[in-house]
């Protein structure tokens, strides 16, 4: 069996306002939507599936998404100036030996945390 990631799945309650906020404010690319059920992005070949949870699944589980970007200070003072709560400013978070690992962390609209990382090289 090939081993990669092919879709993360996350409940949400208000699908229409998530799906906004994903597509207009992060800017994700919208595949399609099931109407009142499903919405789908792609994540660079991962797709990422916001779905209404059917009861007595396991509807709060959180996880948190990490977006990578080549400018994550642009990125950061984008989704800021738009109005996305921040959780955390921009900060080195493991220095590599050929990059610097840096990220920053916001809340969408149901409160999720999500992340977006950049791996700055040190060859610049």
């Amino acid at each position: 069996m090939k081993k990669t990631l092919g879709q993360i799945a996350m409940h949400v309650t208000h699908l229409d306002v998530m799906e906004d906020f994903y597509k207009n404010t992060v800017g994700l690319t919208h595949l399609f939507t099931v109407p009142n059920r499903l919405s789908f992005f792609d994540l660079g070949g991962v797709r990422l599936m916001l779905g209404i949870a059917e009861p007595g699944e396991y509807a709060l589980s959180r996880p948190i998404l990490y977006y990578k970007t080549s400018r994550l200070d642009e990125e950061f003072a984008r989704l800021k100036s738009v109005g996305v709560v921040v959780v955390h400013q921009p900060q080195l978070v493991a220095p590599m030996p050929d990059h610097d690992l840096w990220m920053a962390f916001f809340k969408d609209p149901e409160d999720n945390t999500f992340g977006i990382m950049e791996e700055r090289s040190k060859n610049k």
